[in-house]
């Protein structure tokens, strides 16, 4: 495990410099600077992931007494945190819809086909992975390769937080000014690929091997941090979740010392064979002056679990997620239970984060728009894009599905809104999309039918006319 302390660590920090411009002059002097903080951070973020993984302080813990017991126990609460923030905040893959007065329909559906073909709600699950384990995360987007092209126009990229960080500017603003991805070689040899927003270098060893333009216009690499402090789920409960663990490893020793009690001679005299003798057998005789008992103290697990409890709901509570209580009231509400059983904080912190995650993916946004308008032709505008998370989306179905129909009922509601705040729909651009094509086809379904129905009407009139002037002719 890292030699980093968990009392040292406060979130990750924020690598800054005071150039207004990164130059061929500057740019190894910067990175020497930003080097100093990044290891910091990554020391702390490979303690965290290894904490994550199970690797924990209470493997390394020791005992003064009867040091053959003893037990190291990890209840793996971080990685339970890990997995519901992630699976709860990207459940389901991120969307992408309209939000302008533009309708932008079928460029829109392009963009979200592009980015289902490029697997982004896998990558965006690995940097949410990312940012709740270790407080930040980075990715990295490029044109796509002229070599090996696919359907969409862009590559999208997980950079490891340990190998990756983003430098800031020190001024109003904070806008990056570089980003730095390394890359160990089997010789243990790192490469530094730094990208600024119109150049390309390459270090090694303290020199730079390449220097290029590149045509992006911006920096390749976006940050995406959990928070402002860029602290990871579980890091503020790390003294409770050590605690945890020591209770638990106490616990069963506890339980085998108490199975393997010490036995307690008083006034008699035994040799070692004699002793042997005796747990072989299961029974000695005594003196009437001699006594012979085993030194036990079990224990007490009602007060243990009672603190275990109280550790556990604390952890919960402090990490806004959802308890296992149950409650014990059978007339409660949907909402009720909701709003007892956490979900309404775990829904709060999952708010929290979407914030923070949609400012990068402004960022990200902007980088895919100005590839895709480039290389596809197309006409996307940022400004005409809303990003929304699509969690829970099927909880109150039916609720939803009335609030749709009241809405479409409104001659006043255009549809598109209807289908984008009913909160009904995964991608309600797409759903809108098809449900207007779908009722265009019915209507010239049943305007067809009803054509066909009048000319029939008309056609029978006319032979009934017909048939009651023969029948005259006739007469």
């Amino acid at each position: 495990m890292s030699t980093t302390s968990r009392a040292d660590m406060f979130g990750r920090r924020m690598i800054t410099t005071d150039v207004e411009e990164i130059t061929d002059e500057n740019v190894l002097s910067v990175l020497e600077k930003a080097l100093e903080i990044h290891e910091q951070n990554r020391s702390e973020i490979q303690y965290l992931y290894d904490y994550y993984k199970g690797n924990q302080p209470v493997l390394g813990r020791t005992k003064e007494y009867r040091k053959e017991i003893n037990n190291k126990i990890v209840e793996n609460r971080a990685n339970e945190i890990v997995s519901f923030k992630v699976g709860y905040l990207m459940g389901e893959p991120v969307q992408y819809v309209n939000r302008g007065k533009d309708d932008i329909s079928d460029e829109l559906n392009l963009l979200n086909e592009y980015v289902f073909a490029e697997s982004k709600s896998t990558k965006d699950k690995e940097l949410a992975e990312w940012f709740t384990i270790a407080g930040t995360s980075y990715r990295m987007v490029l044109p796509d390769s002229t070599e090996e092209p696919d359907e969409a126009p862009f590559e999208i990229y997980t950079l490891d937080p340990r190998d990756s960080f983003v430098v800031y500017y020190s001024g109003l603003g904070n806008k990056p000014m570089m980003a730095v991805k390394s890359v160990t070689k089997n010789d243990d040899t790192v490469v530094r690929s730094i990208y600024t927003k119109d150049k390309y270098y390459e270090v090694e060893n303290d020199k730079i091997i390449k220097n290029e333009v590149h045509f992006l216009g911006r920096i390749p690499i976006i940050e995406y941090p959990a928070n402002s402090a860029r602290l990871g789920a579980f890091e503020i409960v790390l003294p409770l979740l050590d605690a945890i663990n020591e209770v638990a490893s106490n616990r069963i020793d506890g339980i085998e010392q108490f199975i393997q009690a010490i036995m307690l001679f008083k006034g008699i005299d035994i040799e070692a064979e004699d002793f042997k003798a005796l747990k072989e057998e299961g029974g000695i005789q005594v003196p009437l002056e001699g006594d012979l008992k085993y030194l036990t103290q079990e224990l007490n697990q009602t007060q243990t679990q009672t603190l275990v409890d109280y550790m556990y709901q604390t952890v919960l509570t402090i990490c806004g997620m959802p308890n296992r209580n149950g409650g014990s009231s059978t007339s409660d509400t949907g909402t009720a239970v909701i709003m007892r059983d956490g979900w309404t904080a775990a829904e709060a912190r999952a708010k929290d984060t979407e914030m923070m995650f949609k400012q990068s993916e402004k960022e990200f946004l902007r980088l895919v728009i100005d590839i895709t308008n480039t290389l596809r032709n197309t006409n996307l505008k940022l400004s005409s894009i809303e990003i929304r998370f699509t969690r829970r989306n099927y909880e109150n179905i039916q609720e939803k599905a009335q609030v749709l129909i009241s809405m479409l009922s409104n001659e006043k509601i255009h549809p598109r809104l209807a289908f984008e705040h009913s909160g009904m729909f995964v991608d309600p651009e797409l759903a809108y999309t098809q449900s207007m094509k779908y009722a265009e086809e019915k209507k010239k379904e049943a305007e067809k039918a009803l054509n066909a129905f009048s000319e029939k009407q008309v056609n029978d009139e006319k032979a009934k006319i017909n048939s009651t002037a023969e029948s005259e002719e006739d007469v």
